[in-house]
């Protein structure tokens, strides 16, 4: 009996020991990873001067996970232990508070400080431009956004002649960004992703990098995916080179604008618009429109770079958003009738 109690004794100091060595370890990865500037003594060190210590811009993308997260934190060398963190953020709830964003971070603090930063409004702003949008389109969505600074009319006027070339994409910016700084992140966007990223591409295309954007501003709003904006472009291309009229609805919703009974930039096209008269009514003229109708996405530019090999000259989209193309007139009438009832 006294064997037993004795074994029980040690077998409980043991574990005292062993959770009391492990709470010391826990508290020890919360601790800053840079050594506190002030000594017991109460005297002042120089801050480290390595990066981490100073402070580090850490951004967070929308919908990143807290375990990649922490996995960053740690790689930064801002916190100790990334698999701490995430107990941290789950233990205290802040797992659905963490902000996507930009966050200036120092080593000087602890874990859950940073935890806890990680939660607070941000100095910078994500904003969504959607591709095929016109450049009224951009200033109104941006006018709705926390950008303070940002004149709508001034972003209209810089980008005057500029439709195509204002990248749409995700950005992350500044709140107090105006509407300079935004037009050029745009313009400068789409020179690194096209200009310069499409290079090659565009130096052994046929077509002038003009008419290639005009034609890529068409086929972003014609078609759906990659796949089918170059049967879209393939078509199109081919239409202009037997001569025929591009034929495309979406320059009768670019002449037309805004409509008020539709709410949108894009109103359903109506048989009477084809006589519109306007150098970007493509029934009316032959040729491409004189500038760009939208500003397309990269996908688009890609898709008018590679277009599909065809022969056809007529497509339609059925109410589901699918493409059913034909060779003939008689052929692309029994597809209206088909898919279009």
């Amino acid at each position: 009996m006294k064997v037993i109690l004795i074994t029980l004794s040690v077998l409980f100091f043991l574990t005292l020991t062993g959770a009391g060595v492990g709470w010391f370890w826990v508290l020890r990865q919360l601790e800053p990873t840079c050594p506190s500037p002030q000594t017991e003594s109460g005297e002042i060190k120089a801050i480290p001067t390595v990066t981490f210590c100073t402070g580090v811009d850490f951004i967070i993308p929308k919908g990143q996970s807290v375990q990649r997260i922490g996995e960053r934190l740690e790689e930064a060398r801002l916190i100790k232990n990334a698999t701490i963190f995430r107990f941290y953020v789950r233990f205290t709830n802040l797992t659905t508070k963490l902000q996507a964003g930009s966050f200036n971070i120092s080593g000087q603090s602890t874990t859950p400080e940073i935890a806890n930063d990680l939660t607070q409004g941000t100095e910078d702003i994500w904003i969504t431009l959607l591709e095929g949008w016109r450049k009224e389109e951009m200033a109104e969505y941006l006018t709705t956004q926390e950008l303070p600074l940002f004149d709508d009319k001034e972003f209209l006027e810089l980008s005057e002649g500029e439709e195509g070339y204002l990248y749409p994409d995700t950005y992350l910016i500044p709140r107090q960004s105006d509407a300079a700084y935004i037009h050029s992140l745009l313009v400068n966007t789409f020179e690194t992703k096209v200009t310069t990223g499409l290079e090659s591409e565009l130096a052994a295309f046929p077509e002038s990098k003009e008419d290639v954007i005009i034609m890529a501003s068409i086929v972003e709003r014609e078609g759906r995916g990659l796949a089918q904006m170059q049967e879209v472009a393939g078509i199109l291309w081919h239409r202009l080179e037997i001569g025929m009229p591009i034929q495309a609805d979406a320059t009768l919703q670019y002449i037309k604008g805004y409509d008020d009974k539709q709410k949108t930039w894009w109103p359903v096209p109506l048989a009477a618009d084809k006589d519109l008269v306007s150098p970007y009514n493509s029934y009316r003229n032959p040729g491409l429109p004189p500038a760009p109708i939208s500003n397309p996405s990269l996908n688009a530019v890609k898709a008018t770079l590679s277009p599909q090999e065809t022969t056809k000259v007529f497509y339609i989209h059925d109410n589901e958003g699918n493409i059913h193309s034909a060779e003939t007139l008689d052929q692309h009438n029994q597809n209206i009738q088909r898919y279009l009832r």
